[in-house]
């Protein structure tokens, strides 16, 4: 089990995330075919000391970077696409009010984290508008129906969004997770992403403060008040890369232990084969430019981080195209890698045990929420028209 390292000793953030996916390979295709809740998960991510990760130091954080925290989601998501995914999403919303809450609230949940070592999960998905809000006195009340609530039924804080009649944009807001009449229906039971428990939550009648309301009651529209937007681009980014890198290494583990050669292949081992050669060649050119990209986007995405309230729009706009891109190339080069993987471990590999197959349900569920052709388009338009993306905080 790994144990909570005080902060002075806790520098080495990878090497950490490294001893936790060290864990969760190991019992990987079980908890794959099991699916249910991520309990175990969690309870090691908040051991771990990383929980905190991005919070800033002035208010009891780690204070690393977006840079820095990006490499910790891809090392993570090697051992397991779907605990990447909880983690990326929770270090999102630690600082969801910090790009659009008040001032107390930023300092609010900063501090909570930090001091309590919370775990965030949300359904905001914005285009299921069953969920509504409405005033009651000074607070509010929501009623409805929410999808897609990745890890919410084990957080402790949890995000979601919900639209007011007559108000065009939903609110956020953040309750926490003994607030009655919020209901998990636990009805995940899709082909990849399996300890996510991504569900659909019912709400009852349920109290909304005035102050869980983020922004309330003037959201931000600057240009840094949705570049969170940005910033949760390039996190599933990382997470793709995570899950090839970790598809690859797999696969290369079981080619030189199990893989035979093919029999007019004219060798005696898989590794010598020519073709099996060439797919691993091919692999790591792209899986090492995809590495490169992101890692320059995170650079961009860095500095445009820091300027804060002075970022402008056409800043934005221009790091938006760079995230875009990269997770355009991640994309093709993730669902190459794990779609290939078998041109390279042979028909044995297919068998349930080894678990291959979750590589590519993994990325390709994730995928499937935000199709890469509209990045694509957007990346299109601004080479041909200098027209850039419009970006809101729900992107």
């Amino acid at each position: 089990m790994v144990q909570l390292l005080a902060k002075e000793e806790s520098q080495d953030w990878i090497s950490i995330a490294s001893s936790i996916a060290a864990e969760l390979t190991a019992t990987a295709v079980e908890r794959d075919q099991k699916a249910g809740l991520p309990d175990v998960e969690i309870q090691l991510l908040q051991e771990s000391g990383l929980l905190p990760l991005v919070v800033p130091q002035e208010y009891g954080g780690t204070g690393a970077t977006w840079a820095e925290a990006f490499k910790v989601i891809q090392q993570l998501s090697t051992a397991d696409g779907s605990i990447g995914q909880l983690y990326g999403n929770h270090l999102n919303l630690t600082a969801l009010a910090h790009v659009s809450g008040t001032v107390e609230q930023k300092s609010r949940y900063y501090r909570e984290t930090a001091e309590k070592n919370l775990f965030w999960a949300n359904a905001i998905n914005t285009r299921d508008t069953r969920l509504k809000i409405t005033p009651d006195g000074e607070n509010f009340r929501v009623d409805g129906v929410k999808s897609f609530g990745t890890g919410v039924a084990i957080a402790d804080l949890r995000v979601f969004s919900a639209l007011q009649d007559g108000v065009e944009v939903p609110w956020l807001f953040v309750i926490p997770k003994d607030r009655p009449g919020v209901v998990s229906n636990q009805d995940w039971d899709n082909i990849g992403q399996r300890r996510t428990d991504s569900d659909t939550f019912t709400f009852h009648d349920v109290l909304v403060k005035k102050d869980e309301i983020l922004g309330y009651p003037h959201p931000t529209d600057s240009a840094f008040g949705t570049f969170l937007g940005i910033i949760a681009q390039l996190t599933k980014t990382y997470i793709y890369l995570g899950i090839a890198e970790g598809a690859l290494a797999a696969a290369k583990e079981y080619t030189k232990t199990q893989t035979r050669a093919w029999i007019t292949s004219g060798v005696d081992s898989a590794s010598k084969d020519p073709y099996i050669l060439r797919h691993y060649g091919e692999f790591w050119a792209e899986l090492q430019a995809a590495i490169a990209l992101s890692d320059r986007t995170a650079a961009q995405v860095q500095q445009a981080w820091d300027k804060g309230a002075d970022l402008t729009f056409e800043e934005r706009g221009e790091v938006a195209i760079a995230v875009f891109s990269a997770k355009a190339l991640v994309t093709r080069v993730g669902l190459n890698i794990t779609n290939g993987i078998f041109e390279v471990t042979g028909t044995r590999s297919t068998a349930t045990k080894y678990g291959f197959d979750r590589y590519w349900r993994d990325l390709r569920t994730f995928t499937l929420h935000d199709p890469v052709d509209y990045k694509l388009n957007h990346i299109g338009n601004w080479v041909l028209n200098q027209e850039l993306p419009i970006i809101t905080q729900y992107s």
